[in-house]
């Protein structure tokens, strides 16, 4: 299971690192939101919860663009016929796509992030470290788990751009709130962390039951 997942993936970075779709597409769509909050709010900084309202909306929409694109090549070139028909266990497919969104999402957190503490936080990133990049990892977990699920889903429907947000926004929502809530006194000018224990053993229990979710259906959804 692990080696044809490996090279599943190999072949998505590849392609990716050829074509340059997905990274980015994300990575522009996050500056360029950050770009409008910066002059559409006038405030000179943001903190508390509306900093991290905006950094975990932003990069959830931008992870939109990604699920979208995660299977456009099997499905632009007829490759799922051949996954499907190849002797290997189709949860290496799941786990190929699922590392492949997850790294995609941690390539563009490289650039967003830092943009969005530029552009939107008058003291910087400083105060949040080392507990934010914790936080961005576990939430990008989630959305790889979730988002790879629901590509798969959505990958021979005709309407895929307007299935993906419709299935995935909501399935998401406990997250979004989590990372919020523990992102939030981290973006505070004077307070640290406030149950940030609670917030990230909520992140590990969304990502363990999301996972174990994705990985027991995933045989039953390519069926369909």
């Amino acid at each position: 299971m692990i080696r044809p997942a490996r090279a599943i993936l190999r072949k998505d970075l590849l392609l990716e690192w050829r074509t340059k779709e997905s990274v980015p597409a994300m990575t522009l769509f996050s500056i360029t939101v950050y770009v409008l909050f910066h002059f559409g709010l006038d405030r000179g900084s943001l903190d508390g919860d509306l900093a991290a309202g905006v950094l975990w909306v932003t990069l959830l929409l931008a992870a939109v663009i990604g699920v979208t694109r995660l299977f456009a090549a099997e499905r632009e070139q007829g490759g799922i016929d051949a996954l499907l028909l190849a002797p290997v266990d189709r949860t290496s497919l799941f786990l190929a796509k699922a590392a492949a969104l997850f790294l995609f999402l941690v390539a563009v957190e490289l650039v967003a992030v830092p943009a969005f503490g530029l552009l939107l936080l008058g003291p910087g990133l400083g105060g949040a470290l080392p507990e934010l990049p914790l936080i961005l990892l576990l939430g990008d977990v989630g959305i790889a788990a979730v988002g790879a699920l629901v590509a798969a889903l959505a990958a021979e429907t005709r309407a895929r751009e307007l299935i993906v947000p419709l299935l995935l926004l909501p399935l998401l929502v406990p997250l979004l709130i989590s990372c919020a809530q523990a992102t939030e006194p981290l973006l505070r000018p004077e307070q640290g962390p406030e149950d940030l224990a609670r917030w990230l053993g909520l992140l590990t229990l969304y990502d363990v039951v999301f996972v174990l979710v994705s990985v027991a259906v995933f045989d039953y959804l390519l069926e369909d």
